[in-house]
């Protein structure tokens, strides 16, 4: 593969669309093309509405609709995932721009385009630092809890536009709804009958014939109920006309106050634009059983993003809805993406002068619908009733962005999973272990205490359930004298380290030392240690030099077999526990006491 040098040095293919070309034939051709006719008839309402909620005309929605998708679909890595605008992306545009400019004035579209290119930047620096697998330490609970608090925000923010009143735009959920409902005397009934009309339509539609575009179906009749109540005449506000069909060149005024003023907003715009991405794009990879790099994703993501700011374009990311109708209908390669974009062009030259006498009532309809089905109340219900720390980082990014601003509440979601994590690692099991005989005659080892099974009054083995590290070492050491204070009699320590694959210097201190503190008590250490990297780690930190290799060991068997040697067999033979295996050729004063009794009971008989 013959890459450019600065490619070459980024460890990037400056066209990776080659990979899936091969995959093209005339019959992925007919498919992927009707794939994106659907897409193209389900993104003309899309496109219009999440504009709307950006806060920017609704030909901005289509450009992104159009060139966004082309440049995911050669640049990034899923074969079906389709990018355009997105709700989340479009609410989160709104509230980081809404305190600098007017919604729809140019100056608010001037700095939508700039924030544009910086997200794309973002995300392609982060795509090149291979920072991908990052995206998967942000807990699933923050998108869900900052998609709900958007999907309110949304709602809430479309009521005037249904009922037709003026309210002043901008602030947290609960400011608006106060504003909309200080105007609760100034309803429009037309407004309202045309919002409801959409809304109901939409809702019908959507449950009994889910194949049909919804949207665009209760779009036309509640525009059609608008045009035969003369609603202009009733003071309902229209969508209004288009500029243009096609996207233009209109690079964005790139001035330092302004990149320092969006930087926060841009960045939090990217990080939710990649979660969006990667998680419909493994999602699909995984169903499919197709590969899926999310660094190149990242890339593409960034690059679309990049180029759009330059061609009238507001950030986009992967939608779900459009990817899984494509997905539904077949789609092969990346192509359907691409068709999209060519048949909403031309789909736009035949309507795009009757988007102009679209109501703003039938397009909050619309929108409403979108902002309810945002709301997943069935994983909401789960994380909240499964999970304590999930429910708490929910409800830490829900309340951020009901209360104080959506743009700030990934911030805070996203910080919340970090702390969960280092709390969590720093918090690892320290497990007493006992085997079992299961059904199929292996020997597993159990949780003692959960099982209440019986323990060796001689040897105790121990199971580190997570790192050792200086995060961690308080809490495992904590951990150690309270199983020293319950069983001060086990002194062969069986240490196992399971799942632990490093260690630092904290941990391997704590473990020289641990291992003094039992030799002190006349007992012996042993460590099991499965993975070679920890092994090294436990050579280099000079562990095994304070234990000896022959206490150092690979299988829980072979440390058993090595403390069984040392047990005080006195205390063995009144034992009629019998925990290991090994125990079996061991002496047994109840088993001779037992054999005596009955040697005498024959004998007198």
């Amino acid at each position: 593969m013959n890459l450019s040098p600065i490619a070459q040095a980024l460890r990037l293919d400056p066209f990776p669309a080659r990979e899936w070309w091969a995959q093209v034939t005339p019959s992925s051709l007919r498919i992927d093309a009707m794939a994106g006719f659907t897409n193209a008839a389900i993104v003309l309402p899309q496109g219009v509405a999440f504009a709307t909620i950006a806060g920017l005309p609704p030909e901005y929605g289509l450009y992104t609709a159009m060139v966004t998708a082309v440049i995911a679909a050669l640049y990034g890595s899923s074969m079906v995932m389709i990018s355009g605008p997105t709700t989340a992306i479009s609410a989160v545009l709104f509230a980081t721009l809404s305190g600098m400019a007017d919604a729809g004035t140019p100056r608010f579209i001037e700095l939508a385009l700039l924030i544009t290119v910086m997200v794309g930047v973002i995300q392609m620096i982060a795509g090149i630092a291979r920072l991908g697998g990052l995206i998967s330490f942000v807990s699933h609970s923050v998108m869900t809890a900052f998609t709900a608090a958007a999907a309110v925000l949304i709602g809430v923010s479309q009521l005037a536009g249904a009922l037709g009143v003026e309210v002043e735009r901008g602030g947290n959920a609960i400011e608006r709804l106060w504003r909309v409902a200080e105007e609760g005397t100034h309803i429009n009934l037309a407004a309202l009958a045309i919002a409801a009309t959409t809304l109901i339509s939409v809702l019908v539609l959507t449950r009994l014939v889910p194949r049909l575009p919804g949207l665009l179906i209760g779009l036309v009749l509640g525009s059609g109920l608008g045009w035969a109540i003369g609603a202009a005449d009733h003071g309902v506000a229209m969508v209004g006309a288009l500029t243009s069909a096609l996207p233009s060149l209109t690079p964005p005024t790139f001035a330092a106050r302004d990149i320092s003023a969006l930087a926060p907003g841009a960045a939090a715009i990217a990080l939710v634009g990649l979660l969006e991405a990667i998680s419909i794009g493994r999602a699909f990879a995984v169903r499919r059983k197709e590969k899926f790099d999310a660094n190149q994703e990242m890339i593409g993501q960034g690059l679309s993003n990049a180029v759009g700011g330059f061609f009238q374009c507001y950030a986009g990311s992967g939608s779900f809805t459009r990817s899984g109708v494509n997905a539904a209908a077949g789609a092969v390669t990346p192509l359907s993406g691409i068709f999209a974009s060519g048949f909403l062009v031309a789909i736009l030259f035949f309507v795009s002068p009757l988007i102009a006498h679209v109501p703003v009532p039938a397009m909050a309809g619309v929108i409403l619908f979108v902002a309810w089905r945002l709301i997943d109340l069935k994983e909401l219900h789960h994380v909240v009733t499964t999970s304590m720390p999930e429910t708490v980082i929910l409800v830490l990014t829900l309340l951020a962005g009901l209360l104080i601003e959506l743009d700030f509440a990934i911030y805070v979601g996203v910080i919340a999973s970090f702390a969960v994590f280092i709390y969590q690692t720093s918090h690892p099991a320290v497990i007493i272990s006992t085997p079992v005989v299961t059904a199929s005659g292996r020997r597993k080892f159990r949780n003692a205490e959960m099982h209440e099974l019986p323990e060796c009054p001689q040897i105790l083995t121990k199971r580190l359930e997570g790192p050792l590290y200086f995060g961690s070492v308080e809490h495992v050491e904590k951990q150690f004298r309270r199983i020293e204070r319950e069983r001060p009699i086990q002194k062969l320590i069986i240490f196992y380290l399971k799942g632990n694959g490093k260690l630092d210097l904290a941990g391997a201190d704590l473990l020289i030392e641990e291992i003094r503190k039992v030799r002190a008590r006349g007992g012996i250490f042993h460590i099991v240690a499965l993975f070679q990297p920890l092994i090294e780690d436990l050579r280099r930190f000079h562990v095994v030099q304070e234990i000896g290799e022959d206490h150092l060991h690979i299988s829980k068997g072979e440390a058993l077999a090595a403390a069984v040697q040392d047990i005080d067999l006195s205390i063995c033979a009144r034992c009629t526990k019998r925990v290991f295996l090994e125990c079996e050729g061991l002496p047994n004063e109840t088993r001779q006491d037992a054999k005596r009794v009955l040697k005498d009971e024959l004998a007198a008989s």
